[in-house]
């Protein structure tokens, strides 16, 4: 099942606050980048962040979900509509996460 792309566009309003919040399609599905940095994804309409402990701490017990079977586990935030708690843990998770490999 592809993800709506009006709920991935406002999920990348909610997270404003956090920065540059940009969204590429990923096979039906789309993955979110703070200031060029891939932390999350949306896949079935479900928000997924890459697994880091500054995301574990603000969450407390994450739910953990793969984006597709066999998929690494990721931080499944049901809540969308908490814009402060979205930018916070984008912040943290990128804040957490190595730099991208630059493309030739």
């Amino acid at each position: 099942m592809a993800t709506n792309k009006d709920l991935v566009q406002y999920i990348a309003y909610q997270m404003a606050r956090a920065g540059e919040v940009t969204f590429k399609k990923m096979f039906g599905e789309y993955g979110l980048y703070l200031h060029g940095k891939f932390f999350a994804m949306v896949c079935d309409d479900h928000l997924l962040f890459k697994p880091t402990e500054a995301g574990r701490k603000l969450l407390g017990i994450p739910i953990l979900r793969e984006p597709y079977p066999g998929g690494k586990p990721c931080f499944y935030v049901e809540n969308v509509d908490d814009h402060e708690l979205l930018s916070s843990l984008a912040i943290a998770t990128c804040k957490e996460l190595p730099e991208g490999k630059k493309r030739k």
